[in-house]
């Protein structure tokens, strides 16, 4: 096998079969055998004395070959009991709490198997409206989705992957502000990415500087209109903040809606390259282009024909994997064969440019891009035609938009979507992403530092003499090629990385592959961090121009201002400040306890009897909690170990808001069986006095006090911030890539 070594720790950490005690019990082998011979067993299907085995045989070596390689799910599920093997599923939330709720009951069945969802919420009557059943007043769209992401939290803790959620709303929606705000914060509503569903009556309106109307989902009448120049305004100045909300252009979903009779697309999945119905799913893989490459006399060139039989291929596997597929509602088996949606995209693709010596940001690259994805596209729609004649064509083929033309077995072939961990199990760049960083520092468990370096990257650099780990550390601390003196320029001119490619560039290759894909193109368009709000309102009006369905963009730490790094540069011959993986020094220690204190204690009633919580606090601020329990028991130790892990905190600077949100709501069944609780559990008790002793010193001091946050000791290192997020597995940098965020290192990531 092809498989290297980055690879084979990110396939055992995070794909291989495990016990009970978390050991794996098979091989990297052995799990692509269990993946090939699960997904060829569907061609008995169709025909009963089919050789499976030798298909089976095609598909392993294809995959080993990292050839095509299928979305996670599959590669984690085939042949296993779960056997749920698809990525993207779109789920309807209508107005009604039965529906919404049984949209949130499905939607943790599908993470608990995998895959991802997307919503569109545009249904929900707006907040305010009166709810005629009961005479109360509906709370909207907003608070609804709040409710779906602490599900998603919930599901999410036990799962082999993170539950990831698209949540959409119509441009012409009521409560259309307020959505655009709904992740004003970065740490609300983290388990969604959020897009405004953008119609081409508000882009004329845009364009032409008019007012458009706002339309209650409920009654369909008009509830308002909005300039929509500053409506437009607003979403691009919080895309600058801090990446969100995306737009998706809703007209042009539906005019590709191969099946308009079955209704509209009304949302995509998490990453924004799959529209769908409401209950379709969709099988997603990937062709890795640099393994579609031959060497010749001039260097590297397409080999057109090898490309040819890996989408025949890959088509005829994700067809497969429609039937062997265990879906995880009834609903959504059904919907899915009727259309029997594939998505057939690439990755790889700026590691191909490298080795043809075509830079990314150039025209020849676009233009280049056009013809490779409409190569694939149509042979895996010829392969599609053959695979009907023997099998039949879709369900919903004679109603949809080629019937009169030869049959397909699939209604759409092709997406574009992000591949941060397969594209690490493949050894190549992410989808169509230009290469992030061609060189970073992995820090390993012991210490030590590792250079990670593009491959393609170290094998020219080898081949002319120029290689050495000094020159990498010099290309990680810049992060680019551009000013490295050592560089050749004909090779910098190649090996640009994602803030080397200008905004125009990121779109007009979007452009590019969106125009031959049927579904849509997950992409990511990253803006170093003095970028502007007119920028970022340039590169939303040309993906509108060049036709593209929706887009993403990224300005560089505009969602990391909370993590904090050592302010300045470490000095020669200077003993580093130690950190944490997310950057977090770890060598601060909080403040001693002051000789004289201030305090309150309070009785609070708890299931297992009375604690008394007592608050202290000095000129700084509150310092210290303590609790006692009293005659009826309880958890002392319990109560006690919270009460020191929250006077620390408190005199190590950390905020009483994020104390008081980490301890606030916790439940005890011992507290919520009896009735008339101010609290719910001993640590709620703990948060409410702290509290109420805030409040109590906030009244008696100056609006300019900062005695609610305390203060650092004077002997603490300065803290600054730093523009970057790092991995919560393994401390490396983050990327913004394909809509979602994922870790290079590791194969972390955020929805894929």
């Amino acid at each position: 096998m092809k498989i290297g070594k980055n690879a084979m720790t990110v396939l055992e950490r995070r794909y291989l079969m495990k016990d009970e005690e978390g050991k794996n019990i098979e091989t990297v082998e052995q799990l692509f055998w269990r993946v090939a011979r699960a997904i060829a067993e569907a061609d008995r299907h169709f025909d009963s004395a089919a050789d499976t085995e030798a298909l089976a045989g095609r598909f392993y070596e294809m995959m080993t070959n990292l050839e095509f390689l299928p979305n996670s799910p599959t590669l984690m599920n085939a042949g296993r009991e779960l056997g749920q093997l698809s990525a993207c599923f779109v789920l309807p939330v209508g107005d009604s709490m039965e529906e919404i709720f049984e949209a949130i009951k499905q939607a943790a069945l599908i993470h608990k198997s995998g895959g991802g969802t997307g919503f569109s919420f545009s249904r929900l009557r707006p907040s305010g409206s009166t709810v005629r059943t009961t005479g109360g007043v509906a709370s909207g769209p907003i608070s609804f989705m709040r409710v779906f992401n602490m599900a998603t939290e919930a599901v999410k803790q036990g799962g082999t992957r993170r539950g990831a959620n698209m949540g959409i709303l119509r441009i012409d929606h009521p409560d259309i502000l307020n959505f655009i705000d709904c992740k004003k914060d970065n740490a609300d509503i983290t388990n969604f990415n959020i897009s405004v569903g953008i119609t081409e009556e508000f882009m004329h309106a845009v364009q032409h500087n008019n007012t458009f109307k706002l339309v209650d989902p409920k009654t369909k009448q008009p509830a308002g209109e909005l300039d929509a120049r500053e409506v437009f305004t607003k979403i691009v100045e919080s895309a600058w903040r801090n990446g969100e909300p995306g737009i998706i252009f809703l007209d042009r979903l539906n005019r590709d809606n191969v099946v308009p009779s079955q209704g509209e697309i009304e949302s995509t999945n998490p990453c924004g390259e799959q529209p769908l119905l409401p209950y379709e799913s969709c099988n997603l893989g990937s062709i890795n282009l640099v393994n579609m490459l031959k060497k010749t006399g001039k260097g590297y060139a397409i080999d057109y024909k090898k490309l040819e039989k890996t989408a025949r291929d890959a088509v005829h596997f994700l067809d497969n994997v429609i039937d062997v597929n265990k879906y995880p509602l009834e609903e959504i088996d059904f919907t899915t064969k009727q259309t029997r949606k594939i998505g057939l995209g690439v990755m790889g693709w700026s590691d191909m440019l490298a080795y043809m010596g075509i830079p990314y940001n150039s025209e020849e690259a676009v233009e280049l891009a056009g013809k490779v994805m409409k190569f694939i596209t149509e042979t895996g729609r010829a392969e599609s035609i053959e695979l009907a004649k023997t099998r039949g064509p879709f369900p919903l083929f004679n109603e949809s938009i080629f019937a009169g033309g030869p049959p397909l077995r699939n209604a759409t072939i092709t997406t574009i979507a992000p591949t941060g961990t397969l594209s690490i199990i493949a050894g190549c760049s992410s989808g169509v992403e230009p290469v992030f960083a061609y060189v970073f520092i992995r820090n390993v468990m012991d210490g030590t530092e590792m250079i990670e370096v593009n491959p393609v990257l170290r094998e020219m650099l080898e081949e002319r003499g120029l290689y050495s780990d000094e020159l990498m550390k010099k290309i990680a601390a810049e992060g680019t090629l551009a000013h490295i003196e050592e560089i050749p320029e004909d090779i910098k001119r190649v090996f640009v990385s994602s803030h080397d490619v200008s905004p125009l560039y990121h779109v007009k290759m979007q452009a590019a592959f969106q125009k031959y894909t049927d579904n849509a193109v997950s992409k990511t368009v990253n803006f170093k961090h003095d970028a502007t709000v007119e920028d970022v309102q340039e590169v939303y009006m040309l993906a509108y121009e060049l036709d593209c369905k929706g887009v993403t963009i990224y300005r560089d730490g505009s969602r990391d201002s909370q993590v904090l790094n050592i302010g300045s540069v470490k000095k020669e011959g200077e003993t580093p400040v130690e950190t944490d993986p997310e950057g977090y020094p770890t060598n601060i220690r909080p403040r001693p306890r002051p000789e004289i204190t201030c305090g309150l204690t309070e009785r609070m009633k708890i299931g297992c009897g009375n604690l008394y919580v007592t608050v202290n606090y000095d000129e700084t601020g509150i310092c210290e909690v303590f609790t006692s329990t009293g005659k009826a028991g309880g958890c002392p130790s319990q109560s006690e170990a919270t009460a020191r892990l929250v006077s620390i905190a408190l005199r190590s600077g950390i905020s009483i808001d994020e104390i008081l949100d980490q301890l606030r709501g916790i439940r005890c069944p011992s507290t919520i069986r009896h009735t008339g609780m101010k609290c719910t559990s001993c640590p709620d008790a703990i948060a409410r006095v702290i509290k109420k002793t805030a409040d109590m010193i906030a009244a008696q001091k100056p609006a300019s006090s900062a005695i609610l946050e305390p203060k650092k000791a004077p002997e603490q290192p300065v803290i600054v911030t730093k523009h970057s997020k790092f991995c919560p597995d393994c401390g490396s940098e983050l990327e913004h890539e394909g809509g979602c965020v994922s870790c290079r290192s590791c194969g972390y990531s955020k929805c894929n």
